[in-house]
């Protein structure tokens, strides 16, 4: 839709309004000379506390017919918080290299430091609530999985 000008001409630094939302490459994008697929996304425990430690396991192959080197990015998105957050975080990545149609586990540490926000007093402090795990090549291509944070009682 067309914004409405109140008062006054469209000039032509209003331009960016008319273009499309979305960057020509997302964050994380890389150029390669062959083709990656991620599957079997884990996230073991799937239940932790706020002091606890999150296992997640993804396998990547190359299914291109080149090596290549693939940068495998862990990002976190909580669901409900009681401060805005980014819409999902960078936390972590690893560097694999992989040859043709070979296939590796990679594995991150989801710890309570990455599920930490400032809270009150700016003191770093992990709330209780549902978090997606995303793991992927770049910031769009992305599996997905719940991880939850429960109150210790």
């Amino acid at each position: 839709q067309i914004p409405a000008y109140y008062s006054h001409k469209p000039t032509a630094k209003r331009g960016y309004l008319f273009t499309s939302k979305e960057p020509l490459f997302p964050f994380g994008f890389g150029l390669s000379y062959t083709t990656f697929a991620y599957s079997n996304l884990r996230v073991e425990p799937a239940r932790i506390s706020p002091q606890g430690t999150a296992r997640v396991q993804v396998a990547v192959r190359n299914t291109g017919r080149c090596r290549g080197d693939e940068i495998v990015q862990l990002y976190l998105r909580d669901r409900y918080s009681s401060v805005t957050r980014p819409v999902k975080e960078l936390k972590d990545f690893r560097r694999i290299a992989l040859e043709p149609g070979e296939s590796r586990v990679v594995e991150f540490a989801v710890t309570p430091d990455k599920l930490a926000l400032l809270g009150l007093g700016m003191r770093s402090v992990v709330e209780p609530g549902t978090f997606d795990v995303l793991v992927g090549g770049s910031s769009v291509d992305l599996l997905s999985a719940p991880l939850e944070v429960v109150e210790s009682r």
